[in-house]
């Protein structure tokens, strides 16, 4: 990027693209659309319309540090700042989980098991960016939500989420560790994201997924850690006829449902869009 040609918008995304490509990266035209995008303040699609758009200055400084970061397989959300999720924008940073598409199918599952027009007061076990709990109540507007991290600094992040998303009066944050916080109250549903990456496995990652806080990934030495404790005390938090719901790993979901066996009532198993078993649905019994 060094010549004295003229840098294009298209220039410039093939230059990543193919620069992204050497560096390993997985989706490196996606990530260069989406980092230029974010320094001009446009759509995608405003990139294909002026391929032939020379950059300023200024804009070519900024894209070429975030490009660096990017490089070094700094996580895309984290450079600029935020991630959408079920149709919303959240911010995010190193202090939270980057929110994935795996995990609307447990969002979807809770939705679905929730009788609309009733009110219902949810809870959210390791909350993060506060993605789940505050598309919840998005899209239910009749919800209430307690949500728990044990870190401060992501429920700083989950608090931003709330805020400017509109649902800052109907959810309440607790720092603590899983249910803790909660004891004697009583909820309709208790939602989980927890850690569920067994801890052999964590150097292993690809980089973009070490970036993230490894307390949030981290399920002791099988995955199952956070999944003992919540099969064991999320029953005594819930009102009759209510449920838990986990988010799972891959080829995880007969193992927690075996850990509920005898301590709850039915149990279901949901698949996420690529057919993947990603969300056990406990019931008290």
């Amino acid at each position: 990027m060094a010549d004295e040609q003229v840098w294009t918008i298209g220039r410039i995304l093939k230059w990543s693209e193919q620069y992204f490509q050497s560096r390993g990266i997985d989706t490196p035209r996606l990530d260069a659309e989406v980092l230029l995008s974010y320094v001009l303040g446009e759509k995608r699609i405003f990139l294909y319309v002026n391929f032939d758009k020379p950059m300023q200055k200024e804009e070519l400084s900024l894209y070429r540090d975030m490009v660096k970061r990017r490089a070094l397989r700094e996580p895309v959300a984290y450079i600029i700042g935020k991630r959408e999720f079920m149709g919303l924008t959240f911010a995010v940073s190193p202090a939270v989980l980057v929110p994935q598409p795996d995990t609307e199918t447990l969002v979807g599952a809770a939705m679905d098991r929730l009788e609309s027009g009733k009110e219902h007061r949810v809870a959210d076990i390791g909350t993060g960016s506060g993605a789940v709990a505050v598309s919840l109540l998005h899209y239910m507007p009749e919800l209430r939500a307690d949500a728990v991290d044990i870190s401060g600094d992501a429920l700083a992040v989950a608090r931003e989420n709330a805020e400017s998303l509109g649902v800052a009066e109907r959810i309440a944050f607790h720092e603590g560790d899983l249910l803790a916080p909660l004891e004697g109250m009583k909820f309709s549903a208790i939602v989980s994201n927890p850690p569920y990456i067994p801890h052999g496995d964590i150097d292993g990652l690809a980089p973009e997924v070490k970036a993230e806080p490894v307390g949030a990934l981290d399920g002791g030495a099988d995955g199952l850690d956070f999944y003992r404790r919540l099969v064991d005390g999320a029953g005594e938090l819930l009102e009759d006829g209510g449920f838990l719901a986990v988010e799972v790993g891959i080829d995880e979901a007969d193992k927690v449902a075996l850990l509920a066996e005898g301590k709850w009532g039915k149990t279901e198993i949901v698949q996420d869009l690529s057919g993947i078993d990603r969300v056990v649905v406990l019931w008290k019994k």
